[in-house]
């Protein structure tokens, strides 16, 4: 998988198909980060979501992660809008679910954010994926998950079937996606010691947008 083809091009791609939906999708829980002091953004992409958080938290440290370096230029380059001198921001090419040797510590992160990325992966890569990012965070972290979603009935369901389809076959031939349909990761967060705790759902039920979080230690 390699999104180099797009880095260059994501941008305007996003925002004549999509407008600025997939941002207020990204952006639907930001709130819920209050508080936290470590964040990693998993596929970290152009970094859109990454400049608000800049801008919202000043002081909040973020590690931002993709396998892409040509994703990385982009999210750095629009990191600087918020925070001229990149002050806690860290960019880290990696690949997932590889986590390599001191990219992290367990529990290391307070909250995670992974938006339009789980979508990317099979089913059984999927739930590795998951379960290295949950090593890293900590008790009562938040997780933040941007993605498309399957309604479960109607013309909504037919509607996202048809959008999921032509994703998926232009990512497979542009970026070589391992994926050719949704997994939706709701049971791998469970089992990773996260509960919902909001959700939204926009477009017809093809957006949704969740906050999750792990409970504290007793």
């Amino acid at each position: 998988m390699s999104f180099e083809r797009l880095a260059p091009h994501y941008t305007w791609m996003e925002r004549v198909l999509a407008g600025g939906r997939l941002q207020r999708c990204r952006l639907a829980w930001l709130d819920a980060l209050a508080g936290c002091e470590t964040l990693l953004i998993a596929g970290v992409g152009h970094g859109h979501f990454l400049e608000r958080c800049a801008q919202r938290f000043p002081h909040l440290r973020i590690v931002s992660v993709d396998a892409s370096a040509g994703m990385l230029r982009q999210a750095r380059r629009r990191a600087r809008l918020a925070r001229p001198r990149l002050d806690g921001l860290r960019f880290v090419r990696a690949t997932l679910p590889d986590w390599p040797p001191g990219l992290s510590r367990p529990g290391e992160f307070d909250a995670i954010a992974t938006h339009f990325f789980l979508d990317c992966f099979p089913a059984a890569e999927l739930s590795a994926v998951v379960a290295t990012l949950a090593r890293a965070a900590r008790p009562r972290a938040r997780w933040l998950v941007s993605d498309f979603a399957v309604p479960p009935h109607g013309l909504a369901r037919q509607r996202a079937r048809a959008v999921h389809a032509l994703m998926y076959a232009f990512f497979r031939h542009v970026a070589r996606l391992p994926a050719r349909r949704l997994t939706e990761p709701d049971e791998r967060l469970g089992a990773a010691g996260f509960e919902l705790r909001g959700r939204q759902t926009t477009e017809w039920g093809l957006l949704r947008a969740d906050w999750w979080q792990r409970p504290g230690l007793d």
